[in-house]
Parts: C-alpha cells; structure tokens; sequence
C-alpha cells in the first residue's frame, strides 16, 4: 500500500460501538469500497477479515481490537476495530489511547446503549475528535431523528446532521440526502459500490429542512463568519460550512452525523469523506505531556524529527512469540534500535527491536522503518508491558500509562492432565501479558487456583483459547464473584510497638507509636490516605524512608481486608499522630505499629463486604416485558427506567452480578429466544 507523502494525510481511527451496532460490518464495507479488501466478508458467516480469532468466528463478534490500513483520497486511515462487549473494555481503553479520532457506531432502532455510554466516556478521557454513524437504518422502527436526539440528551454532546438515510421509492434505490452538498447519493452495483448524485428534489429537501437548520445552527456556533449567513437567512458556501464543522470536530464541540445501513452498502462512502473531511490527522492533535524521570513535564510534539517516543499500547502472542504492538509519537523506529523505558515497577529497562511490522488484522508484513504518526507491531521485545513508552537511550520520558480495570468475576481452574499444572502456570502468565484484566491468584483457605475476569464470557474465551493454541483442557467450578471491603462508621486506634529488647546492647531498642483515624466515603471513592502527622517529641521531623515506612504499611492494611482478605475502598485513612523514640524509631518499627494501628481502627470501624453492582439493560418484546420484570425482581433488581420503542421495550436496571450469573439462559427461555441483555460494571456496593 503507497503510504501518504506526509503526516497532514494520515487518520488514526478507531470504530467503536454497543455490543451488536454493526462495527465489523461497517469496517468490512470500509475495507472493501477503499480497495483494501477484493471482497466483502460477513460477521454472520464467520467470514469478516477483521474477526480473525476462532473464538470471533464461532460467537460471531469481536473481540480482540484488530488493526488494519485503507486508501482513501490520497489518505491512508490506519483503523482499529475494537470490541463491543463490556468483558473486552480494555481492549477498548487502549485503542482509544492511541487513537486520533474515532467513529461511534449506533443501532438505528435502540440508539445510544449502555455500552455506548461506556466507549463515549472512554472517547471522552482523551478528548478523541468523533463521527457518528447511524446504522441499520433499513430496519422497521429505525429513526435518525431520534437517534441524534439520544445523541444530545445521553451523551451531553452535539449532533449536526450530514446524511439523512431516505427509504426506497418505486424503481429508485434506497439512498442518503448530503446536506453540506445539498445532493441525493444512491448507492447501486452488486455491493453498493456504484454512485449516482443529484441534486436534491425540492420536495424532500423541503422535509429535511429541520435538520439542515440543525446543520447550520450547530457549525454556527464555532465559526463567527458563518454564524453572519445564518442570522442573515442567506445561503453559506460550501467550503466556509465544511471548515465550520472541521473546526467544532476537532474542538469537541460538535460530531458530524451520518446516517446508513452497513449491512445493505448504505451511506459508507460519505462516511469516509467525512473522516478525511473532519476528523484530525496526528498533526492536529494537541502535545503529548510527558514526565521526565526527575518529575518534571515536557511536552511531546508529534514529528518524525527527534529522538524516538513510542507507546507499548497492547502485547499479543502472535504464532507463539511475544509481540508488542506500539505508537509512534516522535522520530523514526528501525530494526536493530536500542529502546528504553521505565517499567511499571520503576525500573528502567534496556531492550533492542529485533523486527518490525506492519499489520493487516491476522497478518503481518516486515517494515524497513517506522515514523511518528504509525501504529506498528514489534518483534524482540521481552520485558514492555502495555503502557510503557519506548525512548531512545538517554532521552528517558514517561507518556500517560493506560487504565486498567480490576476483574469482578473468578473461576477456579485445574487441568485435566495433573502432568499439566507446570505448563498451565507459563500459559497463564503469557495471557495475562496480553490482557492486564486477566488475574491469576491462589486461594489461601483451599489451595485452588483462581482465573479472575470482566465476566462469564470474558473467563470463556480465555479456556477456548487455552484449548485451541496451547493444547490445555482444564476444569472449572462455579463463577465466584470478586467482593471489596469497606467500613461503616469513623473509629480512631493508636498502637505503640516496643518489643524486647535484643541482648546485644548495642542494639537501639525498637519502639514507635502511631495513630490513625478512618472515616467511611461515598461510594466510588476509592481510598484516600493522608499521612500529616503531628509528629513527638515537638519539633522532631519524619525522615522520607519513615514516611515511606508509614505509606507502605497503610497500602498493604488495605490491600487485604480482615472479612474476605479483599482490598478495601471508599475509605479515609489519616496518620493523626507519631511518636518518635531516638533511633529506636526505625523504619520497621514505624511500619509495625502503623499496622497495628490500622488493624485496630479498622475492627472498631464495622466492616462490611461489598459486591459488584452492574448496570443492566435487557431489550424484550412487550408480550414479555413482564415476565422479564418478574424475574428481575426476584434478584433485587432496581428498575430505574422502561423506554417503549416500537414492539421492543429496553429495561434499564441495577443489579449486583452474583444473581445474574446464568441470566443469558434464563433469559432466553422468558423471552422465547428473543430477549437481549447488556450490562456493564458501576461500582461496589454493599448488597
């Protein structure tokens, strides 16, 4: 594939959506109409090019971000199509990290879902420019209208229309209204691959007036020469609406809409235009702020000139072998370059590429050089993590790390070949490698070992894959779902830690006293420690190794609750008061009592367990609305809202996750096969 002559002409574009919008099919229309695929290939078939795994093809959805390249006007969109199912939400963080830009993709029919919610708040943490494209808009009770004012009301942002999906008339086919251009685009051939455009009739623009109004008002808003056409009624230039629209795009203030249906080749290739169009090339994008190892910040221009910074963004086995796949933000990367980076643990590592490539879903291709702007897969990398960044030895920087999610769900797992432990250990520690919401513990009551996940279907494909790629049948028990602690009232606790003192009377006797204070916060808090002390005798300081002593007894205390030996969270955690002995005082003796201290304050502080609540929405016919709320109940579900589309109803609820283990059985037989559910992790909660 030619690549663009310069950086101006690159889209680094992510598709992201709910569960089941029609993301890979919208991408294999992409590939396909750019010429980057000869041929169209179908989700349901099991034959898309972007679902490669074998897991993808028998469930028939996504699930690991795969990443490819396509033409389009002299552009080269480098694409990510991510997963939609909240078990894979980490696949989706770190796309979105080293994203440019990225297309929401929307149901016609149901409009903005919980999982859309989910990737809009993920777009929006890095600020990513975005289009929407509404889709499957040949479906009976699909409305464009609607969706953009789900749009606005659910994601608190501006939708400005570009093309309106218009229904089959007579011998004409269906097609879009372009609403900048002013012109009816229908999409003939085999696969919709021919355009025919005409001006709009007068008739049908006069229906779409509204929405052209909404057009104007939205780009208006961002651009002062074409508000002066809008307040005036006069009709503004093409080009001046069309840099209007780029510049509310880049600046978060408004998302182009289009409107179409994938599945039927409806509406892609003004999509495409309006990639090129509006969203931002790496150019455009704002400097990447960088920490220096001395703490300082440094801001990171994207460029090809200067010393290499790259961003280990995702590690994946790839024919058996550790690859790494990594942004480019500066400088050029070749094979045979040294790298460094800080690890996770602090550690400055020293690495060498030994190959480079670039990627086409499951297949590879090598590379002579890489430079800013590029999304490349590398080979020889051994110890870079997801969220490292690859420096030029000396030029030691540390770009934003990527967010990870604590697992909610747990398996206990044991080979069937007891002659497997020891390798089922080694495979186990290479898939956590690959996906930092894999963890792999150790029950300390009963010695099982324990695969913790997202969710039953996240945990499942993980044992498909331990089958298929590794040759490694295990047997599970029943899901167990991870819990958190927390306290329920404020208590204070003081510990004064002086053993007996060692015969050797060169030896200072150990002695420290310290006390602490709790305070239970809301929900979601997380933990907060201050460590302020007022420190005896008066006028003696804390040393930075004592304070370090005191943090590391704190992060340990609520690392393993006294209930469940689980974290603990929504919680204050505040050192009120050390008391100091000479050099008696050490560092140990600091962290000893500090524990003590904590334990004793957290015993009189009433703790309680905490289950993971999830947000749930369950879309069923109205003959079994009913049945479905029923049974809802039944788990002590809140029922927080039912929206009535069409003859489907959308139930929207919480509930905690242990009573919907099994809930995709239980619903298929209310609903006779027709129900859908969806949920996605809100928070812990006692239940």
């Amino acid at each position: 594939m030619k690549k663009p002559s310069r950086l101006s002409h690159v889209r680094n574009i992510g598709v992201a959506a709910h569960v089941d919008a029609g993301k890979t099919t919208l991408t294999e229309r992409i590939l396909f109409y750019t010429g980057a695929s000869y041929k169209i290939g179908e989700v349901h078939d099991g034959a898309a090019h972007m679902d490669y795994l074998a897991e993808e093809q028998r469930h028939g959805i996504t699930i690991t971000a795969a990443i490819t390249e396509a033409p389009w006007r002299e552009h080269l969109l480098q694409l990510i199509d991510t997963p939609g199912h909240v078990d894979f939400t980490i696949e989706v963080e770190r796309a979105m990290r080293v994203l440019d830009g990225c297309i929401i993709v929307l149901d016609g029919v149901r409009g903005v879902e919980p999982q859309t919610e989910t990737v809009w708040r993920q777009r929006s943490h890095f600020n990513l420019p975005a289009l929407f494209f509404v889709n499957k808009m040949d479906r009976p009770g699909a409305d464009f209208s609607r969706a953009l004012a789900a749009i606005k009301q659910r994601l608190k942002t501006e939708p400005a229309p570009v093309t309106v999906p218009v229904a089959a008339t007579g011998d004409q086919s269906a097609g879009v209204v372009h609403l900048i251009d002013q012109t009816l685009m229908r999409f003939t051939g085999e696969q919709g691959e021919q355009i025919s455009i005409e001006p709009c009739p007068a008739t049908l623009w006069e229906q779409l007036a509204g929405l052209r109004e909404t057009l104007l008002l939205a780009a208006a808003e961002v651009d002062d020469a074409l508000a002066e056409y809008v307040l005036a009624g006069a009709e503004p230039p093409t080009e001046l609406l069309r840099s209007a629209i780029r510049k509310g795009t880049l600046s978060g203030l408004l998302c182009p809409c289009y409107g179409g249906s994938a599945l039927r080749n409806l509406g892609v290739q003004p999509l495409l235009d309006g990639v090129v169009d509006f969203l931002p090339a790496p150019p455009d994008r704002p400097s990447m702020q960088a920490e220096l190892p001395d703490g300082t910040q440094q801001a990171v221009q994207i460029d090809a000139a200067g010393s290499l910074v790259a961003l280990a963004f995702k590690v994946q086995l790839w024919d058996g072998r550790r690859h790494v796949f990594a942004r480019i933000y500066r400088g050029i990367l070749k094979p045979g370059d040294p790298v460094e980076f800080i690890s996770s643990d602090g550690r400055c590592q020293h690495e060498q590429i030994a190959r480079l490539f670039e990627v086409d879903a499951g297949r590879k291709t090598k590379l002579d050089q890489a430079e800013a702007g590029q999304i490349v897969l590398l080979a020889g990398l051994r110890f870079a993590s997801t969220g490292d960044t690859l420096c030029a030895p000396g030029h030691l920087l540390r770009l934003e790390r990527i967010a990870t999610h604590a697992p909610v769900l747990g398996l206990a797992i044991e080979p069937v070949d007891g002659t497997d432990a020891d390798k089922l250990l080694d495979v186990l520690a290479k898939v956590q490698q690959e996906d930092p919401t894999l963890h792999v513990e150790e029950d300390s009551e009963t010695g099982q070992r324990l695969l913790r996940g997202m969710g039953e279907l996240h945990l499942q494909i993980v044992i498909e894959r331990l089958a298929r790629e590794f040759g490694i049948q295990v047997r599970t028990g029943r899901p167990a779902v991870a819990v958190r602690e927390t306290i329920r009232r404020t208590a204070m606790a003081e510990a004064l830690f002086a053993p007996q003192p060692t015969p050797d009377p060169r030896q200072p006797r150990l002695m420290a006293r310290v006390a602490v204070a709790l305070e239970p916060l809301a929900r979601g808090s997380g933990q907060r420690v201050m460590v302020k002390p007022r420190v005896f005798p008066e006028g003696a300081e804390l040393t930075p190794a004592q304070t370090h002593a005191i943090d590391a007894a704190i992060t340990g205390c609520l690392a393993s609750g006294s209930l469940h030996g689980a974290p603990l969270l929504d919680l204050s955690v505040q050192v009120t008061e050390v008391e100091l002995f000479g050099q008696g005082s050490t560092p140990e003796a600091l962290t000893a009592a500090t524990a003590r201290a904590l334990h004793q304050a957290l015993t009189l502080a009433l703790p309680a367990l905490m289950h993971p609540v999830m947000r749930l929405e369950v879309v069923v016919s109205e003959c079994s609305v009913g049945a479905v709320l029923g049974d809802l109940q039944s788990r002590h579900a809140i029922i927080l809202d039912t929206e009535a589309n069409g003859d489907q109803v959308a139930i929207q609820a919480e509930v905690a996750l242990e009573p919907l283990l099994g809930y995709t059985t239980t619903l298929r037989s209310l609903t006779q096969g027709r129900g859908q559910f969806s949920m996605t992790f809100d928070r812990f909660d006692l239940c």
